[in-house]
């Protein structure tokens, strides 16, 4: 049985109160990985909606011959979706519930809860000569209220607004540290939660990215040509946690105060509260008596020109979708060097509550000047925070369409090629039991074979290489040393290069074609990548085109896989600056005075030769254990493998990922899920009024997008997860799963929406007259009857 993963990078925008929305949709992505964690293993019983997943997972398993797992393992966020970004990420690692957050939203993130007390009026009294005017002004035909509030609400908006402005002015209305309280409480009571499993399989990686803005910014260094260096303020200052998954529950992605800090700066709205200073989480740690040990260590990595100037408890952080909303950039850059063990389908999911800004407004809005108001929210928080994500969709794209280019150059070589290496051992060799030594011998023929048939284009293969490994070692170098004083990248390569040159490596070409001694000497102790191409090359093979061989059992197929990551996990730990010591980074530091310490010194580290005796013993165990058909396509593409590199290695442009399909990108909003109710966001979400500012007002607002977030996050994760096939699911089958899961969900929480009881007794009406069950039997029958057709999901 095949089995594939759906590996989701999800992108949580800004969007104010609409991160009540946010939290729904998140939820059932949570719900949906539990439910394939425990598909997959003995997990806990299923219910709600995971029941519902469930339950899709094995007619998948059924009726495709497919086990699915969805692993949601990158998460980044801005402003409050940051916030879903952070509970998210550390529910998935640590195998607690996220139900707490779901409270936090619904009973704390209300105006008279976030408000600082110090901000309130003192006495009823207070400013009495402001509410007359203040309530003139929002019965005003052009207020605030009037302009976006739905009348029902517009009293409970200005009473609250009434209080906001009789209290304190000129500063900000809400608690800084009243909102750390909050968001550290909900995460210490989430971790109270009975821990189940991780989410994801033990030892993968999970990223969290969540966007801040450095008020006052800090210097970064520019490399000119005249003049050499120049001072730059940057404010950008993102938050990101990079950890492995544990093997068992209950171990939290990182420390308290750590995930605080990050959900408070990336949500520290400008004007609703204050920026966030470190003091502020000193004094949380105080308050609650717990120590933050990794304090230092956490600073020095997400601030570290603050803290080596010793100046980050001066450093003011706000909201993070000021200048990065959709923090798409993060995502891609936690793409590279992602473990594969199985077949991957990689999704980019961004939420995003209101895809349709200028088209939400009818023509009689568009055709009215714009309010005072309107006006002032618009250039202050809407405008910077709503640009388009064309650039990082087209990132994505170029990406993904070179990923298909180079496998359809190698499946058109494959023909060529296994002939090739049929020719150069004979097909006897095939039968012959691979040990460590004849592999090592077979692989160093290959190698000097396609070398030296490929004549001149080696060359440009070969330079190809050296500049890659070149420019990937001075990356390290850069990494480790860091500080203003480090060359720039430009000049650390040219220190390398020098250094090379004078160790003899000025000409890699042999004068009779292939490789000189000195430049197979280079790569046999720098170029870990070749072998992590070779490696990943023979884990597509056993990917994509095993299954059309029943002959080959599945065990022998996954036992295949296992030992090869098992060998990709000896090359990957080599890669890291963490690996090569701290002897290396002061070494980094010191390359202009001495480059040939630093190229030593990894050469040392690594050890690159002894391991590929390591991984040909570990390779060769493998195949004696393999089907005769399973081992010989092994062989060829493993002893293949320089000849596919040679053609397809400088088409890469230096983009090596270990998932290295194409990418696909999907949205979730209100417009791309409709099998509820027609009229997207305007027709479904209340948080919306008062500028997106709307569910901070009313528990009432917050029940209705929370619900409505889980019923669209529902149906999209229905959506994906029916995409992933591909022969394709019927649309019947995807209707009857949306239909159950919708019911679920409206079960599950009418108990808890206190302020909705109309609006889940309306919505469940909606689901039977929408999705009727008598509807789906009847369908049931047609299928049965003419087959089933393709979802386009």
């Amino acid at each position: 049985m095949r089995q594939k993963e759906l590996r989701i990078a999800l992108v949580c925008y800004g969007g104010v109160s609409l991160a009540v929305y946010m939290h729904g949709v998140t939820k059932e992505l949570w719900h949906l990985a539990r439910a394939s964690r425990d598909f997959h293993g003995e997990g806990v019983e299923a219910s709600g909606s995971s029941a519902v997943y469930r339950r899709i997972f094995n007619d998948i398993e059924a009726e495709h011959d497919l086990r699915l797992r969805v692993l949601p393992d990158i998460l980044t966020g801005a402003s409050a979706g940051g916030i879903n970004a952070v509970f998210l990420a550390d529910a998935i690692h640590s195998g607690h519930s996220l139900e707490p957050l779901t409270d936090l939203w619904l009973e704390m993130a209300d105006i008279d809860e976030l408000v600082d007390p110090d901000a309130r009026p003192v006495w009823r009294f207070a400013k009495f000569w402001a509410q007359p005017l203040v309530w003139w002004l929002m019965s005003r035909p052009d207020s605030a209220v009037s302009e976006s509030v739905a009348p029902e609400t517009r009293t409970e908006v200005a009473r609250k607004l009434s209080s906001l402005v009789r209290g304190r002015w000129f500063q900000p209305p809400f608690s800084g540290i009243g909102f750390s309280k909050l968001l550290a409480g909900a995460i210490t009571t989430m971790r109270e939660t009975p821990a189940e499993k991780p989410l994801l399989p033990p030892d993968h990686p999970i990223d969290l990215f969540v966007t801040t803005t450095d008020f006052r910014g800090h210097i970064q260094y520019l490399r000119l040509n005249s003049p050499p260096v120049v001072e730059e303020t940057e404010h950008r200052l993102p938050i990101s946690f990079a950890v492995r998954v544990p093997r068992e529950g209950g171990m939290g992605l990182a420390d308290i105060n750590e995930l605080t800090f990050a959900a408070r700066a990336t949500a520290s709205f400008p004007g609703a509260f204050p920026p966030l200073r470190v003091a502020e989480i000193d004094q949380l740690a105080e308050d609650s008596g717990a120590t933050w040990p990794t304090r230092s260590d956490f600073l020095e990595r997400i601030m570290p020109v603050h803290h080596k100037q010793g100046d980050e408890h001066n450093a003011s952080l706000i909201d993070g979708s000021v200048l990065v909303n959709a923090p798409f950039s993060g995502a891609i850059a936690a793409l590279p060097q992602r473990p594969v063990q199985r077949e991957v389908d990689r999704r980019f999911v961004y939420i995003d509550p209101r895809p349709d800004r200028i088209g939400s407004l009818g023509d009689d809005d568009m055709a009215e000047p714009v309010g005072f108001f309107a006006a002032i929210f618009g250039s202050l928080s809407t405008i910077p925070r709503e640009q388009p994500i064309r650039d990082n969709l087209e990132t994505i794209a170029d990406q993904s369409r070179e990923a298909v280019r180079i496998q359809r150059i190698i499946k058109a070589l494959r023909d060529e090629v296994e002939g090739e290496v049929e020719r150069l051992f004979g097909r006897t060799f095939f039968l012959d039991t691979p040990t460590p030594r004849r592999l090592k011998n077979w692989r160093a023929k290959a190698q000097q074979a396609a070398a030296s048939s490929a004549g001149f284009a080696f060359q440009a293969y070969a330079q190809t290489k050296f500049s890659n490994i070149v420019e990937n070692l001075a990356k390290l170098v850069a990494d480790a040393g860091g500080g203003p004083d480090q060359p720039s990248l430009q000049v650390i390569e040219a220190l390398l290069r020098g250094e090379f040159a004078e160790r003899g490596l000025t000409n890699l070409g042999a004068p009779g074609g292939g490789a000189s001694e000195e430049a197979i000497a280079f790569f046999r102790v720098h170029d870990i990548d070749f072998r992590l191409r070779r490696l990943r090359l023979l884990t597509r093979r056993l990917a994509r085109d095993w299954e059309i061989d029943p002959d080959i059992p599945v065990s022998a197929v996954e036992e295949a896989r296992q030992a090869i990551y098992d060998i990709l996990a000896l090359y990957y730990a080599r890669e890291s600056e963490e690996y090569l010591g701290p002897e290396f980074a002061e070494a980094a530091r010191d390359i202009a005075k001495d480059a040939g310490r630093v190229i030593d010194l990894i050469a040392e580290r690594r050890l690159l030769p002894e391991l590929d005796e390591r991984a040909e013993e570990m390779l060769a165990e493998a195949m004696a254990a393999m089907p005769k058909d399973l081992k010989r396509r092994m062989l060829l593409t493993y002893l293949g493998f320089p000849y596919y590199d040679i053609a397809t290695f400088p088409l890469l442009r230096n983009e090596v990922y270990n998932e290295y399909d194409p990418v696909k990108v999907d949205r979730i909003s209100p417009d791309d899920a409709r099998s509820i109710r027609e009229g997207g966001t305007r027709a479904t979400l209340r948080g919306i009024e008062f500028y997106n500012f709307g569910a901070f007002f009313s528990r009432a607002y917050r029940e209705n997008d929370y619900l409505w977030g889980r019923l669209h996050g529902a149906e999209r994760m229905i959506d994906l997860v029916c995409s992933t096939i591909e022969d394709g699911v019927s649309d019947r089958l995807c209707r009857s799963y949306k239909r159950d899961a919708f019911l679920a969900i409206l079960d599950e929480e009418e108990d808890r929406l206190t302020h909705s009881a109309d609006l889940v007794a309306s919505l469940r009406a909606e689901v039977e007259a929408r999705l009727p069950a008598e509807e789906t039997e009847e369908r049931d029958a047609e299928d049965d009857a003419v087959g089933q057709s393709p979802s386009d999901s």
